[in-house]
């Protein structure tokens, strides 16, 4: 059901609907957005029908009740809202909570880890470890706002393992020119999340067609990028305004790290030894840091 429009399964449902059960389609159909954080009751308030008609409805569509509905209406919302009607809806949603902006994005963020973190697969996580540590080379890359990931990964990563590339996302054909000599002993790392960049999509299915393994690192399981995996990480994301929510994909793309470094923590230890000497050398970090004597 989740990878079907919904607004498609609602236009084809509505010559079979009851009177009551027609006005809540044509109100989903016009104002998904606005139906987005309604309970059934207050859907039902809105569209001047009962209670249990909205869960009848949500049953008509083939859903198990109405929390699978609305579940797929906030996917449509990901993949569809423009950002100025993401501002609104999130607006709308902060004004009901009766919480203070800062209070009601940390707690967001805060819901969304322990999400994650009940529904990630750990035997696919630990997967991922053992396909980054076995590449030959890696390339990772996110488009847009998951370019933060993307970087973040890349820089810590270098530091690890051998041959890491960040992938940059300037121009759609300098992205293939990036990434024309990849091969079966690589890796790519996709990271989007929505609305789904689609130069970080048509990468993904150019490696995938080389026969190159992939991991996308992404929101669901209906995500575009799953379809050109090999392993899928999912991290809740959600909208705060226009602004994507990236808490949770961080902390995922932190666990890897962590994974990554636990492994090769022998060669790690040597390799920041190092580093920290050429560091110390050229006055990296500010060594003049006032000293805490509390």
């Amino acid at each position: 059901m989740e990878d079907i429009d919904l607004l498609n399964i609602i236009q084809k449902k509505i010559p079979k609907l009851s009177k009551g059960q027609k006005r809540i389609a044509n109100f989903l159909i016009e104002d998904y957005d606005k139906a987005l954080y309604l309970t059934a009751s207050k859907l039902g308030d809105v569209t001047g029908v009962s209670e249990s008609t909205v869960v009848r409805f949500a049953i008509e569509l083939g859903f198990d009740g109405y929390p699978k509905l609305q579940q797929a209406l906030e996917e449509l919302v990901k993949t569809k809202l423009t950002a100025s009607q993401r501002i609104k809806v999130s607006s709308d949603r902060i004004e009901k909570s009766d919480k203070s902006i800062l209070k009601a994005v940390l707690e967001s963020d805060s819901d969304r880890i322990h999400s994650t973190l009940n529904e990630i697969d750990e035997a696919v996580f630990e997967k991922c470890v053992e396909k980054i540590l076995s590449a030959k080379k890696v390339y990772i890359f996110g488009g847009r706002s998951s370019f933060a990931l993307a970087s973040f990964l890349h820089f810590y990563l270098n530091l690890m393992i051998d041959d890491v590339v960040l992938v940059n996302s300037y121009a759609s054909t300098e992205i293939f020119e990036q990434i024309y000599k990849i091969d079966n002993d690589d890796l790519f790392i996709g990271i989007s999340f929505p609305r789904y960049s689609q130069r970080t999509v048509k990468a993904m299915e150019y490696v995938r067609k080389r026969g190159v393994s992939t991991i996308a690192v992404t929101d669901s399981s209906v995500s575009p990028l799953v379809r050109f995996s090999d392993l899928s990480l999912t991290a809740r994301s959600d909208m705060v305004s226009f602004v994507d929510s990236l808490v949770a994909p961080l902390s995922v793309i932190n666990a890897l790290l962590v994974g990554i470094s636990v492994s090769k923590k022998d060669d790690l230890i040597k390799n920041l030894d190092n580093l920290e000497r050429i560091w110390n050398e050229y006055q990296v970090y500010n060594s003049n840091a006032p000293k805490n004597y509390l």
